[in-house]
């Protein structure tokens, strides 16, 4: 983690200076050691608990967020670094390898061509592309200290509300109009404490929804934050209920401690099996599958799926309640009409322009509406955060769903 500092710092402490002006080189290499000083200085906290293996536990720590951001910022300039050297060193090479195959082909009349003089670079051009570097790294910096402030604000504040109708051919009679509330990854821990999971509460009661989902993580690793999630969500409420399935990260905390967390908090815990609702005559099964053991990518846990689905009346409408969204590739061809998962937070991190996100490297299913025949599936961008407490143009989220039926 440190070597990324050490070799940037070695590498700005050479190029940055401007040689021709001695005093502001001193000043440039002071205010770099300064710099690289005062936000590495959280290592002296941070270190020894690493390497006591309680790298979880890092609660408490004054501007860790802003420290994480800069170490993640290192990084992308370290690998913009090297992308520039790499690609610098290919250029020279395809520059020699172009010479040498002239001149082969060209035979021994060019040789003398290779003998004419070529000008030195001059100390201007040396201090412009030295200006060059000095602009990029101060234009980086800014960026990065705006993009990272940015991140650690959207991290922090409450869930957008993403108001979605959600359209069916089979829903029965009983079921249209139906708001559904969709709760992910609240993570309570060290960046998601008591009084915003109690604002969040205040959110959430105020948009009235008739029934409400969590599709795991409400847990982030440790346990003594059961009793501070408990507390806030017990306030959680809805006329048909408030419905749970686990995550990962409550499987790490500890499954028995979180289930019953969940259930003094007054909802109901459902694990590869379905929970049955009545609403105006119609019957409405929300399955739930736990969170795979032995996972893999987009893992579609075809037993639990089944189990859960085994469970439910036949005539009865079906909602998935999965963490991870890979489940969907196991109900959507059984034609379970809903799946409802969370897990990934939309990446953490999106490129708008290139539409790109972290998450890809995990799943295919990163965020947002995704549609196959009768099929639809929601992955919901999440409340919390794992790691790093940033969020790059992936705000928080709660969904409200209204399900109507679709007519010809």
């Amino acid at each position: 983690m440190l070597s990324p500092q050490i070799l940037l710092y070695l590498y700005l402490r050479d190029r940055l200076p401007d040689p021709a002006r001695p005093r502001q080189a001193r000043g440039v290499r002071a205010g770099l050691a300064l710099v690289f000083t005062l936000f590495n200085s959280p290592w002296l906290l941070v270190a020894p608990r690493l390497l006591s293996s309680s790298m979880w536990g890092l609660g408490r720590i004054p501007y860790l967020a802003p420290w994480l951001a800069w170490q993640l910022l290192t990084w992308i300039f370290c690998a913009l670094v090297a992308v520039y050297v790499l690609g610098k060193g290919a250029w020279w090479l395809a520059t020699k390898l172009r010479g040498a195959w002239g001149v082969v082909r060209g035979g021994a009349h060019r040789a003398s061509g290779l003998h004419r003089e070529v000008p030195l670079p001059t100390p201007h051009d040396v201090l412009s592309r030295r200006r060059f570097l000095a602009r990029a790294v101060y234009t980086y910096a800014g960026a990065g200290a705006a993009l990272s402030g940015y991140g650690i604000w959207s991290a922090f504040r409450l869930p957008e509300v993403t108001r979605r109708t959600l359209l069916f051919r089979d829903l029965p009679a009983g079921l249209e109009g139906l708001r559904l509330l969709h709760l992910s990854d609240v993570h309570a821990g060290i960046h998601m404490e008591r009084d915003q999971m109690e604002a969040l509460i205040a959110q959430a009661n105020a948009l009235k929804a008739d029934l409400i989902v969590q599709t795991g993580d409400m847990i982030d690793i440790n346990p003594a934050y059961i009793p501070e999630y408990v507390r806030a969500f017990r306030d959680l409420a809805a006329p048909l209920g408030v419905v749970t399935v686990l995550g990962n990260h409550d499987r790490y905390t500890g499954e028995r401690e979180v289930v019953r967390g969940v259930r003094e908090a007054g909802q109901v815990f459902v694990k590869n099996g379905a929970h049955v609702i009545e609403r105006h005559g119609a019957v409405l099964a929300l399955l739930g599958v736990d969170d795979p053991r032995n996972w893999k990518m987009d893992d579609p846990q075809p037993e639990d799926v089944r189990a859960a689905l085994a469970a439910a009346p036949p005539q009865a409408f079906k909602i998935l309640l999965a963490h991870r969204p890979g489940a969907w590739d196991t109900a959507a061809p059984l034609g379970i009409p809903l799946t409802l998962a969370g897990h990934i937070h939309g990446g953490q991190f999106y490129v708008p322009l290139l539409g790109w996100s972290a998450g890809r490297l995990i799943t295919k299913y990163v965020m947002g509406h995704f549609q196959r025949q009768e099929s639809q599936l929601y992955v919901s961008r999440g409340i919390g955060v794992v790691g790093v407490p940033i969020r790059v143009f992936v705000p928080p989220e709660i969904e409200l769903f209204e399900l109507r039926r679709l007519t010809a």
